[in-house]
């Protein structure tokens, strides 16, 4: 049976606050391991006192939940439950015996969003019908980042960016991908007429599949990747953020600094109802502001004032 799993690093302090958190959210099981040993060398603990339950001063806890849960529904209630925790950190994977990137491989179709742009495994062609010609093709691998443009935050993204580029907003344009887990949304931008990506994410893995993915897409001299404290400060016509409604709201003087006067910025991982924070925290900065909506999650969009 397929799990979906969660893991996080924490200090022996914060240890009740997040398994709270976890077991709140659904958590089938939840694990704890020494963080600053391997498994082959991991600090035991023996013989606790009566009533002790002596722990590791950094550890890794692992918790387990339905194979079909949704990763970002969970952050968002993970969040919700303890917003004073550091949540930005977790890690998600699908646990079976077996490879699930080829099993995804397998089973995964093209997509289309927006008019021209389209999402393709490598194992797969274009579907019959579709103009060759005119299609902006990302061919993916996420490995174990996400971003494979089968959530709805991330189709919301790639929907926006495909009508920037029918605009002609995106021509010569560099973009910045904020949070590019596997880099789907500066591919996109670049296959559909943007110059230069910058993406930025961090987790360092993610960095590698983006590197990693524009290699095979033709386009990493067009690219380029960063850890948040590496960023190189710049402005740039079109911005496009799809991480979690808590990080758009503290992250909102950053992001908007980012963005020229005139230009565009995408936001998404929206839960439906967290968008009114998000309009209200950016609304000084950006007009024709507007949330969109796709099955429970929105994406809003604006254009800096000049």
């Amino acid at each position: 049976m397929p799990f979906l799993e969660l893991t996080l690093r924490c200090s022996e302090a914060e240890q009740p606050r997040y398994e709270a958190a976890l077991d709140d959210v659904g958590a089938l099981a939840v694990t704890m391991l020494d963080a600053d040993a391997d498994t082959s060398n991991e600090h035991a603990i023996l013989e606790p006192g009566v009533g002790e339950i002596p722990l590791w001063q950094s550890m890794v806890l692992s918790a387990l939940f339905p194979h079909d849960a949704d990763a970002l529904v969970l952050l968002a209630a993970l969040e919700s439950f303890d917003p004073g925790l550091e949540w930005t950190q977790v890690r998600f994977r699908q646990v079976e015996d077996q490879d699930w990137e080829r099993a995804w491989m397998d089973q995964y179709v093209p997509l289309q969003f927006g008019r021209r742009t389209w999402i393709v495994p490598w194992n797969h062609d274009l579907p019959d019908g579709a103009d060759a010609a005119d299609a902006a093709v990302v061919r993916l691998d996420p490995g174990l980042a996400f971003g494979s443009g089968t959530h709805p935050t991330t189709a919301l993204c790639l929907g926006w960016l495909d009508g920037l580029a029918d605009e002609g907003e995106l021509d010569g344009r560099r973009v910045l991908d904020f949070g590019c887990g596997s880099g789907i949304l500066a591919l996109a931008a670049l296959k559909l007429g943007a110059a230069h990506a910058v993406g930025v994410d961090n987790d360092p893995q993610a960095l590698l599949a983006t590197d990693d993915n524009a290699q095979r897409n033709g386009v990493a001299e067009r690219i380029e990747v960063h850890l948040p404290q590496d960023e190189p400060l710049a402005q740039y016509p079109v911005v496009v953020a799809n991480i979690l409604a808590s990080a758009l709201i503290a992250l909102a003087d950053t992001l908007s600094a980012r963005v020229a006067p005139g230009g565009r910025i995408a936001l998404s991982g929206i839960l439906a109802g967290q968008e009114d924070e998000v309009l209200a925290r950016y609304a000084a900065d950006f007009e024709q502001l507007r949330a969109d909506r796709l099955e429970d999650w929105m994406r809003v969009t604006g254009v800096r004032r000049r």
